[in-house]
């Protein structure tokens, strides 16, 4: 489907909104620590979607297929949300949202080993030229030492799995369920989940203001509206030319972190990011080698 500007722009602004997510968390989470953040995120965005559902007529189809929404809101949301909430404290915005632009990688991984998904030439040299990427990221990273980042590391790349565990199950449960069901079902189910956890690990000293602010960005932008936007984009420009936010997404966060936080980008991010962004593009079928696309 050809990409009108306007198209262009929301996939533009998804980028810049699920970038600046990543910055939100770093900045929040000495304040909320991870699951009071990550509640409050999931949380707002359940109270934002769940109206727009009403209004969209959907709720029929959310009470018919709530259990498989809200269970895979546990493997999209709630545990990679945590995850990535657990490695920023140590772990910058932008080496964090490169090593995230590899979960189409992981996502064709299991695809494979779960639902039986082909693996052609191009794809299988993608997954290899992704992997290499996370190689070249994380090598003489994983020390899990006391002052080590082995352990934040890992967080990481268990994130990006559990977003490729969510892919598959949505695609063997969800298939034709409407993607605003899923998406408030999936922030329904996380917010059950953790609301125990927020509670019990709320932090003692209350987060200041500006916590408070970016916690409430993340939670209704970075998560309620960025989800219209990417659904409305699947709708209109259809899923391969929507996953090029994928590209995009570590570029604003990457920006948003040397201008807010003071991050640094190393030529190792570089180099990582770069092999990263080729295996995902040969691996969603963005780019092939040997191969012409076929025009009407």
């Amino acid at each position: 489907m050809e990409m009108k500007k306007l198209d262009v722009m929301e996939l533009m602004l998804l980028a810049a909104l699920w970038g600046g997510s990543f910055i939100l968390i770093r900045y929040a989470v000495p304040d909320f620590g991870p699951f009071a953040l990550i509640l409050v995120r999931v949380g707002l965005g359940a109270l934002f979607l769940i109206p727009l559902m009403h209004i969209k007529g959907q709720t029929a189809a959310f009470r018919d297929h709530w259990f498989h929404a809200c269970i895979v809101g546990l493997f999209s949301s709630a545990f990679p949300f945590l995850l990535f909430a657990y490695a920023m404290v140590s772990v910058t915005g932008s080496f964090a949202s490169i090593v995230n632009a590899g979960t189409p990688i992981w996502g064709a991984i299991i695809a494979y080993l779960w639902l039986g998904e082909s693996l052609n030439r191009n794809r299988t040299f993608g997954l290899l030229l992704g992997v290499a990427g996370v190689v070249i990221l994380v090598w003489g990273k994983l020390d899990f030492g006391d002052q080590g980042l082995g352990w934040p590391v890992l967080a990481v790349l268990g994130a990006t799995l559990m977003y490729g565990i969510s892919a598959s199950y949505t695609k063997r449960f969800l298939t034709g369920v409407p993607p605003l069901v899923t998406a408030t079902g999936s922030q329904v189910g996380s917010t059950v989940v953790l609301l125990p956890l927020g509670i019990l690990f709320w932090p003692e000293t209350p987060p200041d203001n500006a916590a408070w602010i970016a916690a409430a960005i993340l939670g209704i932008a970075s998560t309620g509206f960025a989800y219209i936007l990417f659904f409305r984009l699947i709708s209109r420009v259809g899923p391969t030319n929507t996953i090029a936010v994928t590209f995009l997404i570590p570029l604003f966060a990457a920006v948003w972190g040397v201008a807010f936080l003071g991050e640094v980008i190393t030529p190792r991010m570089l180099a990582g990011g770069l092999t990263i962004f080729a295996g995902t593009a040969l691996t969603t079928g963005i780019v092939s080698f040997g191969q012409r696309e076929k025009r009407a």
